[in-house]
């Protein structure tokens, strides 16, 4: 018999940082919203996380993120087919090109240091048995999704805060607060389906 195809998980990710650049320690935050639809229902079940850090950068905030979120979906003890959806090219280049070339040079670039390296290499094994696809979204564009990750990630930013794991979302209320407001312009982005799933797993160690 065909083998049962994982279930579908959509993640949309945010990070910030607080001056990201300047000079000095820049308080950061990174934020998610996880989609899950019930096989037995059919109804979206969505879950939020949220970290901080007190000096940090985008491009580190990014990497935590995605572990953020990858630690809380495999605590759900299931493989799933997972859609990361993210403002930050740093992690869709990162996640579909560079890693690939990294991994064969032994976790060197020709060109310098890898920025992040453990934080990748974290990352990376947090993607543990899933297969994953990596979409880019542009930023604030008026997508609700990512635009609720960006609240969630500048909040905890600015809060220096953390939500200890996947908890429930908020997503429904904030949505109503601000439909009218011109933070969301677009749709809900649609539930991701198998037969459009470009996921892959790593085929290589880390």
């Amino acid at each position: 018999m065909p083998e049962t195809p994982d279930e579908i998980i959509a993640v949309f990710a945010d990070e910030s940082c607080l001056g990201n650049g300047r000079e000095g320690d820049n308080a950061g935050g990174a934020g998610g919203l996880i989609e899950w639809k019930s096989p037995a229902t059919g109804q979206i079940v969505r879950w939020d996380y949220w970290i901080s850090e007190p000096a940090t950068t985008n491009n580190r905030m990014a990497l935590r993120s995605v572990i953020e979120a990858f630690r809380g979906i495999s605590a759900k003890r299931k493989r799933f087919a997972v859609v990361f959806t993210t403002d930050s090219r740093y992690i869709v280049d990162g996640m579909t090109s560079w890693v690939h070339g990294w991994a064969k040079q032994g976790w060197k670039r020709k060109s310098g240091p890898i920025e992040n390296l453990e934080l990748w290499k974290e990352a990376l094994r947090a993607l543990g048995p899933h297969h994953c696809e990596w979409r880019w979204v542009r930023g604030h564009n008026g997508q609700p999704q990512n635009e609720y990750a960006n609240h969630l990630a500048t909040r905890a930013a600015a809060a220096q805060n953390s939500s200890g794991g996947l908890v429930e979302s908020g997503f429904d209320a904030w949505l109503i607060e601000h439909g009218g407001t011109g933070v969301t312009t677009q749709t809900i982005a649609p539930f991701p389906n198998h037969e459009t799933f470009k996921g892959k797993h790593r085929e290589w160690t880390i």
